[in-house]
């Protein structure tokens, strides 16, 4: 069968989707840096096996690593719709500068307007944490940037003597015991209570009490599990934006 395949160029890692006209069907991860060490053609080798690519599309936020990923595609005699501000569709742009988006929240702000209406909002939890805005308009209106909950745990850990390299996981408590324990509640309650905070300025200005708040990105469904006003979950998200984008613009 045929099939598209779908790249997600992170700062960390890049995310690849394997989809037919219809949803994602599944994904994979592989260290970003691998575009630069020349073994990110074999993950992609090794995710398509068995596949006959027929189309992609692609967005990244690393633009070193972009010639890269569109030279194995092209390998490939594959063409790839490239995410831009030039190609997005689905939502109307409502800001100063539009080519300073990134193009991952692009792919997000397209997906969630399509399967969840406008106003809505997208909480992704990546290397950093952002927030997108489908304004009432059905426009990207902006959004929010904060550090990830890795950048943070990560930088205690560079910047200290004695606090470790954490897993991130469920606080079970509120008053920490050990180290990690503390540090742990530390992310992730008060990563918890930013997201509520924001969330309720964001829900103010777009005078709105009751909208989807959809949130992706790796510890997505961790952080929602007591976030009421998160609505779903959609680990998926950017690389659906991806899907409509090709679906939309593989025949231009």
């Amino acid at each position: 069968m045929p099939r598209l395949l779908l790249i997600d160029i992170g700062n960390t890692h890049t995310h690849l989707g394997l989809a037919n006209d219809k949803k994602v069907l599944r994904h994979a991860n592989f260290p970003t840096s691998d575009w630069f060490n020349g073994t990110a053609t074999k993950s992609i080798n090794r995710f398509t096996v068995g596949n006959r690519i027929t189309g992609s599309s692609l967005c990244s936020v690393v633009p070193k690593a972009t010639p890269h990923a569109i030279r194995a595609l092209k390998q490939r005699h594959i063409v790839p719709v490239i995410l831009s501000i030039q190609t997005v569709i689905g939502v109307g742009i409502n800001y100063p500068k539009p080519h300073t988006i990134g193009p991952d929240r692009l792919a997000n702000a397209m997906a969630v307007h399509h399967h969840y209406g406008a106003p809505s909002i997208v909480v992704d939890f990546g290397t950093a944490v952002t927030f997108d805005v489908v304004d009432r308009h059905g426009d990207y209106a902006g959004g929010v940037i904060s550090p990830g909950l890795s950048a943070m745990t990560d930088y205690l850990h560079e910047k200290t003597a004695l606090l470790p390299r954490i897993k991130i996981r469920e606080a079970r408590t509120a008053i920490g015991k050990n180290t990690e324990e503390a540090m742990i509640i530390g992310a992730v309650h008060g990563y918890r209570g930013l997201i509520q905070g924001i969330l309720r300025e964001l829900k103010r200005e777009l005078k709105s009490d009751s909208l989807p708040v959809v949130a992706t990105g790796g510890y997505a469904a961790l952080m929602a599990r007591r976030l009421p006003d998160i609505t779903a979950v959609e680990p998926l998200l950017t690389l659906e934006g991806l899907r409509l984008l090709h679906a939309a613009r593989g025949k231009d």
